[in-house]
């Protein structure tokens, strides 16, 4: 008799098998348990080097696997544990709750569900996985042998994980805010993606199952995986019109030190720009008009008030007392101008007189503020005194000047520049002088900022067919990528979805160990 995985919509090429693979079996020593004995699964088997055999089974009554793992790690450039798993193409939506059996163990083992190009160690990969200390996270390998990176979700233990693939988008699923906290292991609650979005070109057909991993390569560490699916996510197997992709937007936090991203706020609204306080309790984003405060660790952003009738765009940020905000509106003169608001909202004091002016930067000692402005006809980069006066032009270059952003010192101003036929990173004196280029490679590099530290460069870079292209809609693949200014190479700190409003905004946290900036990402509504 064969027992199904779940509720599981195939098309005719991804019926599961009930044959092994050769090539999976000589991969695996315990691959040979039969398909109907796994659920639908094809194989089971230990990758990477494990000190103790791993093993699986399936319970039909609830759709249960009990899987036993071992080895070090699933991180770095290789991994080591159990997995039980089909080959299939396509897309699909993975899900099931999971718990740890047993108490102790190390904190940071996981069990997973995940997606796999190869059976070998080194392989890419995505994997939802659920440490033992609860934290839940979407972690991947982009390349064989390369390093392995994750985003964190906001979620701790959610009562049932997902993973689903939609072309080349992975990213997970948790319950839906309000679920009781039982679902999942006895009922199967509607799940919503949790902010948590990768792109990766896997090869098809892919590996797709289940894994734990022990992180103590002299023990074993059990998981149950209860009412797992696997849910067939190909267009055109359900009737009516396709639902439409709908813009999620998470506003994340990545740390220098581990590359590791966090998920602080997820929402399907635009959100653009985040600043971190200076004190570091808050972030500050705005989103339809308005400017948001969010505390650091999550939770619900509350609006702050720019004076009635204001309408806030991407282009904001505190001065360096802490006192007030810069702002640019586009509502109150029929033209984007710079203001300056007490911290804590109130009445705006209006600063540029002329239109369009997008704030950027701040000068250390709070006197003065630079800004992009358009000028019959050009865009240039602009100071004038924090209370107003008279505008001062710095650039004059052909092309786009964009972005300007001062150095804590107060030496320089860092501004993007496409003079050279594409977008690079520049600095000049606070003068306007000694107007020289740092950047020159193959990518267009936008906004940069400078670490409160001195010690860093950040900045946003796009690879595109086009020399310079539109940063208007944030649907472009990108990274952000680091230059330590005391010497040596660009480093990747991060790749996503963006757009402007991705670090258009300086977004450092006052002590330069983590960055604030929004990621993007297209998502085609669950059938």
């Amino acid at each position: 008799m064969f027992i199904r995985l779940g509720s599981i919509r195939c098309s005719p090429f991804s019926t599961f098998t009930l044959v092994l693979i050769l090539a999976a079996s000589l991969l695996c020593p315990a691959a040979g348990t039969r398909g109907e004995e796994l659920g639908g699964f094809e194989a089971q088997g230990d990758i990477g080097w494990v000190g103790k055999a791993g093993s699986a089974l399936f319970k039909a009554e609830d759709r249960s696997f009990l899987v036993s793992g071992g080895g070090d790690n699933m991180w770095f450039t290789n991994d080591a544990f159990h997995f039980v798993w089909m080959r299939r193409p396509g897309n699909f939506a993975l899900s099931a709750a999971v718990e740890w059996l047993g108490t102790g163990g190390n904190a940071h083992r996981k069990a997973c569900l995940l997606v796999r190009e190869s059976l070998r160690p080194d392989s890419p990969y995505v994997a939802v996985a659920v440490h033992g200390d609860g934290l839940t996270s979407l972690q991947f390998r982009e390349t064989p042998g390369g390093p392995t990176r994750e985003i964190q979700a906001r979620r701790v233990e959610p009562a049932r994980v997902g993973l689903t693939r939609q072309g080349n988008v992975f990213y997970l699923s948790v319950p839906m805010e309000g679920e009781p906290p039982g679902a999942g292991r006895t009922a199967t609650p509607q799940l919503e993606p949790a902010g948590a979005f990768i792109r990766l070109a896997l090869a098809e057909p892919s590996y797709v199952g289940l894994g734990v991993c022990a992180h103590d390569n002299q023990v074993l560490e059990q998981a149950r995986f209860v009412r797992v699916e696997l849910e067939d996510e190909t267009p055109g197997l359900t009737s009516g019109p396709s639902p439409k992709p709908v813009l999620h937007c998470t506003l994340e936090t990545v740390a220098l030190a581990s590359k590791a991203r966090q998920v602080i706020y997820h929402t399907t609204d635009l959100i653009e720009a985040p600043n971190w306080s200076p004190d570091g309790w808050y972030l500050l984003f705005n989103s339809g008009g308005r400017l948001y405060q969010l505390p650091a660790s999550g939770g619900s952003p509350e609006a702050l008030s720019t004076g009635p009738g204001g309408y806030c765009g991407s282009d904001h940020g505190f001065s360096p007392d802490g006192r007030r905000l810069a702002i640019t509106d586009q509502s109150r003169a029929g033209t984007p101008l710079i203001y300056t608001v007490p911290v804590a909202g109130g009445v705006p004091h209006q600063v540029t007189t002329r239109g369009p002016s997008y704030w950027h930067g701040w000068s250390p000692d709070g006197s003065t503020l630079a800004y992009t402005a358009g000028r019959n006809g050009k865009i240039d980069i602009y100071t004038i005194p924090t209370q107003g006066g008279a505008e001062r032009r710095l650039t004059t270059a052909a092309g786009i000047n964009d972005g300007p952003d001062y150095s804590p010192d107060g030496k320089f101003i860092y501004f993007s520049s496409d003079r050279t036929g594409t977008m690079q990173i520049w600095r000049m004196s606070p003068d306007g002088g000694n107007q020289e280029e740092v950047t020159a490679d193959k990518f267009n590099n936008w906004f940069p900022h400078v670490s409160p530290d001195g010690k860093w460069v950040v900045f946003l870079s796009v690879s595109s067919a086009k020399k310079v292209p539109s940063l208007a809609a944030p649907t472009q693949p990108c990274m952000l990528r680091l230059l330590p200014l005391g010497g040596g190479p660009v480093e990747e700190l991060a790749r996503l979805v963006g757009g402007q409003g991705t670090i258009n905004a300086p977004s450092w946290s006052p002590d330069s160990r983590e960055l604030a900036f929004v990621s993007y990402e297209m998502i085609t509504p669950g059938r």
